[in-house]
């Protein structure tokens, strides 16, 4: 047995975060929890390895992850080598065929089989699904905010949990966000849609939005200004007032949680471990959006 103090220290620290998570594994056991997956946390070695063990841990401790991911920056790469135009209005890419046809090869083909290997090199064996799987997603065409066509971005309209359900009693469910209509039509279907449409269809416990950010604020030039709670009526009342890449997600933070979903959670996916600092301790992290909030 170690006479360390040092070592006696780290013991204690250790055994009280312990402590703190065990009613947070309680709380959470055999729930469902949509974990939109993306930005930094996607794209870092170090943080992806650090998601994959995050996500094998809470499915070894009885909790029910589904991960729902994009890959904005790897379509955008590939767009641009191909001399594509890339193009966003109001948060979400304008999409024409040729988009679509690009964004299902990068999602489906490759960035869905790279996240299905690594958590199956964590422990978890998981499963690749996309809006076309078992027709998963019924999708039909979305307008921006503003108005404006945008071509090809899908609406989900229809969840099939039963595919869902299926899956995610033996397996970890990771979703590409593409789907089509009833004519078969494909679309790009934003993430943080794709998620909220998910959580709310599931009944999820809770659903979270990893990102590159610290949550939402109020003056985005601002890093003190975050919003770390508030209800749905406070958001819906804020949302005019909000643009570019957040407003897609606050809004599917709105639909998550007047869809029925417990709270939505905005999290910095830049801070390792984020998902179990959000889930298992006091502090949490970002943005919480509840039916009834702290106020703004």
């Amino acid at each position: 047995m170690s006479g360390d103090p040092a070592a006696g220290v780290r013991t204690q620290r250790d055994v009280v975060t312990l402590l703190e998570a065990l009613p947070y594994i309680r709380e959470f056991h055999g729930k469902t929890v949509v974990i939109k997956y993306g930005g930094a946390a996607m794209t870092e070695p170090q943080l992806k390895q650090e998601f994959a063990r995050d996500v094998a841990l809470l499915k070894y401790v009885g909790i029910n992850p589904v991960i729902v991911h994009g890959g904005g920056p790897e379509i955008t790469s590939y767009m641009r080598r191909l001399d594509l135009p890339v193009e966003f209005v109001d948060g979400l890419r304008v999409s024409d065929a040729a988009t679509v046809e690009l964004a299902k090869m990068v999602l489906v083909g490759k960035v869905n089989k790279d996240i299905v290997l690594l958590l199956g090199r964590h422990g978890q064996p998981a499963v690749g699904l996309s809006g076309d799987d078992g027709m998963l997603f019924r999708c039909s065409r979305l307008a921006a905010p503003s108005g404006q066509d945008i071509g090809f971005v899908g609406r989900i309209d229809h969840v099939n949990t039963g595919v869902l359900n299926h899956v995610a009693a033996d397996y970890i469910p990771v979703i590409a966000s593409v789907g089509a209509d009833e004519q078969g039509n494909s679309y790009n279907v934003n993430a943080d849609d794709a998620a909220a449409a998910v959580a709310a269809a599931l009944g999820a416990y809770k659903v979270m939005f990893l990102t590159d950010v610290a949550g939402w604020l109020r003056d985005p030039a601002d890093p003190g200004s975050l919003v770390a709670e508030a209800s749905t009526a406070e958001l819906r009342a804020a949302l005019d007032g909000v643009s570019g890449g957040m407003r897609p997600k606050l809004q599917a933070c709105l639909e998550a949680v007047e869809g029925g979903v417990g709270t939505a959670v905005i999290v910095d996916g830049r801070v390792p471990h984020s998902l179990l600092l959000e889930l298992f301790t006091d502090d949490g992290q970002g943005t919480m959006i509840s039916p009834v909030g702290e106020g703004l």
